[in-house]
C-alpha cells in the first residue's frame, strides 16, 4: 500500500469510528440509516488522490452533521444590557428582568402602571413604608392583591432599616431605589449599594420625588425598557407630558404674576409651626406658578419658618400637605385628613380645625377663604401632574377656571392602574 493510501485509510476509519461513537452516545443509531451503496476502503484506494481528497471531506460532512444536531447544546450564557439610571449611572442589567425588590414600598403603583394585571409578579420584596406611612392606599391594594401581605419586607421606613442581607437572601436580579433616598436606600448609601451589586444585584436609580416635573416621565420610560414594557410606559409619558402642558404652556403665554404661597409640610404632624418644604411637593408649587416664600429661607428641601415671620409677610395663600386619614382622625385631629379612604366632608372638616391653630389662623389667607390642602404624597407620586393642575386652579383660579384635575386623577387610574380612584386627594376651605 502506497503511504498516501495507509494515511487515508487511518482516516476514513477514524471518521467512521467519531461518528459512530457519536450516534451511539446520542441514540441517533437506532434511527434507520438511508439505503446507498456501500463504500469500503479498498474502493477508495482505486479513486484519484484530488476525488479521495474531497470524497473524504463530503463524507465527514454528511455524516457528521446529523451526529451534531444530537449533541447537547452548549450552556448559553445569561444576556445582560447597559442602562443608565436616574443617578447617572451605568448599569449592567439582565435583558429579562424577573425578580425585582423594591426599594420604597410606595412605588408598588409604579410597577403596576407597567405590569397591571398583577403588579407582584416580578416582586420579591420591599421596604415596609406603604403600609405605614399611608395605611388606607396600602389597604386598597390589599384588597385587591392579597399577597403583597406574604411579600417579605427588607426594611420599615427609612433608609437605616434597609437589611442588606436580607435583600440579598431573597436573589433579587434589579433593586430599584429612589433618587435622594427617603424612606429607602439612596445613591448616598454607597455600602448597602456596593453589598448588593457584590452579590451580583442590579441598583437601579429612579425618580418622583426629587425632581418630578423632569424624572417622572424619565423615569417610566427607564422602567418600561428595563421590564420589557416601553410601549405601557411611553403611552403613561405621554398622557402625563400632555397633561402638564395644560399648565406650564399656559403659564408661559399668560405670564401672571406669581403669588405668594406658605406651604405647610405634614400638618399635625407635630403641635408647633412651621415646618414647610421648597423641594418635594415645593416643586410642584413652582410648576404651578406659586412663589413659596420658604425659597432660600430653609436650607435643603424642608425646614421650619418663625411663625413671627410668616405672620409678618402674610402670604396670599396657605396650603397644607395632608398625612391623616379617617383611622386617625380622632387621636390625631390636627392632621388633614386625605387619601384613598377620605370623605369630601372629612376633608373640609379637617383642614377647618387645622386653619384654627395658633399662627395660621392669624393669616389673612384663612380669614378671605384662601386654603387649602393637598395629599401629602403627591410628592413621590407618578399622579404629581394632577397635583399640579389642582395647584395652578387655586393659584390662578381665572387663567385655569376650565380644567378639571379630579378628571385627571380619573383618568390616570382609568388607563394605568388595575384599581379603581376612591377618596379625596385636596380640600379646599371654601367649597
Amino acid at each position: 500500500m502506497a503511504p498516501g493510501g495507509l494515511w487515508d485509510a487511518i482516516a476514513l476509519r477514524l471518521i467512521m469510528q467519531l461518528i459512530l461513537n457519536c450516534m451511539q452516545h446520542s441514540g441517533a443509531w437506532q434511527r434507520q440509516p438511508p439505503r446507498c451503496k456501500r463504500l469500503s476502503p479498498s474502493t477508495m484506494f482505486t479513486l484519484p488522490r484530488p476525488l479521495r481528497h474531497t470524497l473524504r471531506l463530503l463524507l465527514a460532512g454528511a455524516l457528521i452533521a446529523p451526529c451534531i444536531a444530537f449533541l447537547p447544546p452548549a450552556q448559553a450564557q445569561p444576556a445582560s444590557r447597559q442602562i443608565t439610571d436616574l443617578a447617572q449611572r451605568t448599569v449592567r442589567v439582565p435583558a429579562q428582568v424577573d425578580r425585582v425588590l423594591l426599594g420604597e414600598g410606595r412605588l408598588l403603583p409604579v410597577l403596576a402602571m407597567l405590569d397591571r394585571q398583577d403588579p407582584t409578579r416580578r416582586l420579591v420584596g420591599m421596604m415596609g413604608d406603604f403600609e405605614k406611612l399611608d395605611a388606607p392606599g396600602y389597604a386598597q391594594w390589599q384588597k385587591r392583591f392579597p399577597q403583597i401581605d406574604k411579600l417579605p419586607r427588607v426594611g420599615r421606613t427609612t433608609g437605616g432599616s434597609f437589611s442588606d442581607e436580607q435583600a440579598i437572601a431573597l436573589k433579587p436580579q434589579v433593586a430599584l431605589f429612589g433618587l435622594g433616598g427617603g424612606h429607602g436606600p439612596g445613591e448616598r448609601d454607597r455600602e448597602s449599594i456596593a453589598r448588593l451589586e457584590a452579590a451580583g444585584v442590579a441598583v437601579v436609580f429612579i425618580d418622583f420625588r426629587h425632581d418630578p416635573l423632569v424624572n417622572t416621565p424619565r423615569s417610566m420610560e427607564l422602567l418600561g425598557d428595563l421590564l420589557g414594557r416601553r410601549a405601557e410606559a411611553d403611552a403613561f409619558a405621554s398622557y402625563w407630558r400632555e397633561q402638564l402642558a395644560v399648565v406650564t404652556d399656559r403659564l408661559a403665554r399668560a405670564r401672571p404674576a406669581a403669588p405668594t404661597v406658605f406651604l405647610e409640610n405634614r400638618v399635625g404632624l407635630s403641635e408647633g409651626c412651621c415646618d414647610t418644604m421648597v423641594g418635594l411637593v415645593g416643586k410642584l408649587v413652582d410648576a404651578a406658578g406659586g412663589q413659596n416664600m420658604a425659597k432660600g429661607l430653609v436650607p435643603g428641601e424642608f425646614g421650619t419658618l418663625n411663625p413671627e415671620f410668616l405672620i409678618a409677610s402674610q402670604p396670599r395663600y396657605y396650603i397644607g400637605t395632608g398625612i391623616g386619614s379617617m383611622a386617625t382622625e380622632k387621636q390625631s385631629p390636627m392632621r388633614i385628613v386625605l387619601g384613598a379612604d377620605a370623605t369630601p366632608e372629612a376633608a373640609r372638616a379637617s383642614l377647618a380645625r387645622a386653619t384654627q391653630r395658633r399662627s395660621i389662623v392669624q393669616l389673612q389667607a384663612v380669614h378671605e377663604g384662601r386654603a387649602y390642602a393637598l395629599w401629602h404624597h403627591f410628592y413621590n407620586s407618578p399622579f404629581n401632574v394632577a397635583a399640579v393642575q389642582v395647584l395652578a386652579k387655586w393659584l390662578h383660579p381665572t387663567l385655569f377656571a376650565d380644567i378639571d384635575p379630579r378628571a385627571t386623577l380619573q383618568t390616570l387610574y382609568q388607563r394605568f392602574q388595575p384599581i379603581p380612584l376612591e377618596g379625596t386627594y385636596w380640600t379646599a376651605q371654601r367649597p
